[in-house]
């Protein structure tokens, strides 16, 4: 059973923690060749699930050191049907990868959790297609559809809630939100943009989430932006209504734009202190963002400065 599926302690508004950039670490400092970004594929081999464990140990371990809460974000990006038959799984390989990808988490929660550091597993839902890149974007209902399957998949598992990440349009979040809601499950949605701060479709982000929320009755337990620098979104985060909807950011380490990333041979990996100033500027000003970390380019490094310097903020 869930530990707390119906009492999400990152709701009481204290500082939590994520990982940083899963893929890319797996890729740029381990060495790995990650086909399509998949990072669940590691799991059917005992390598693999050595290599995942020791990461999230690694990010778990920070906010232990530093008394603060941490989300256990699993490896499931690209665990959904499409991606799955791209790397040639049947439907019961996807079934299974979902639910271990739950249960490695559920270990480290086990060695590591403590009453300082509650520590909260999420499902972690991707696009249907690109991260990036709307493309040919489904109506709500075929995203409901599409997306139900790994849903009901992490509602049988010991996951708290689901996260998507990386949402470029308002229809598959739209979709995704109603297909958890049909399971039980509390979900987040969080949305990238480009460096105007704008989703990929070029609606605004106050549009997408007063639109979401519209749709869905308030559906998701709150919002987050990742796949994205600071200085990207910082200036549509004025103070208005629906920005407390916002709850979450999980930033790249690099300032390029969506287009420039696809295109780089090498990671770009910022400046872990800059980085972990302008988190601080965002929670100083936006108190009610309580679970902070990163996403592409970004390492242990990042969550560290990110954790001290959100913590003085706070």
């Amino acid at each position: 059973m869930s530990q707390y599926r119906e009492n999400l302690p990152q709701n009481t508004g204290r500082l939590f923690l994520t990982d940083g950039g899963l893929e890319t670490t797996l890729i740029f400092h381990d060495g790995l060749d990650l086909l399509h970004f998949a990072a669940f594929d590691l799991l059917k081999q005992q390598a693999g699930r050595k290599t995942l464990d020791g990461y999230f140990r690694r990010y778990a371990s920070i906010a232990v050191a530093n008394g603060v809460g941490f989300i256990l974000e699993s490896a499931t990006w690209r665990a959904n049907a499409d991606w799955a038959a791209e790397l040639g799984y049947t439907k019961q390989e996807l079934t299974a990868a979902n639910k271990a990808a739950i249960d490695l988490l559920v270990e480290v929660r086990r060695d590591l959790e403590t009453e300082r550091t509650p520590m909260v597993i999420s499902g972690c839902i991707g696009p249907r297609g690109d991260g990036y890149d709307p493309g040919t974007a489904m109506t709500a209902n075929e995203a409901r559809d599409y997306h139900a399957e790994q849903i009901g998949t992490f509602a049988s598992t010991e996951a708290d809630l689901v996260t998507a990440i990386t949402m470029t349009n308002v229809n598959e979040a739209i979709g995704l939100t109603k297909a958890a809601q049909q399971a039980g499950m509390p979900v987040v949605i969080s949305f990238t943009v480009e460096t105007d701060g704008h989703l990929p479709t070029g609606q605004s982000l106050k549009d997408a989430i007063q639109e979401v929320d519209a749709t869905t009755g308030n559906g998701p337990v709150y919002y987050m932006i990742n796949c994205a620098h600071p200085t990207h979104f910082d200036g549509v985060l004025k103070g208005e209504a629906w920005v407390e909807r916002l709850r979450g950011v999980r930033a790249n380490a690099s300032s390029c734009s969506h287009a420039e990333l696809d295109e780089a041979e090498k990671l770009d990996d910022g400046n872990p202190e800059e980085l972990g100033r302008q988190f601080a500027d965002i929670r100083g000003r936006l108190p009610h963002i309580n679970v902070v970390g990163g996403c592409c380019g970004t390492d242990h490094r990042h969550i560290e400065q990110i954790c001290s310097e959100c913590a003085v903020a706070a």
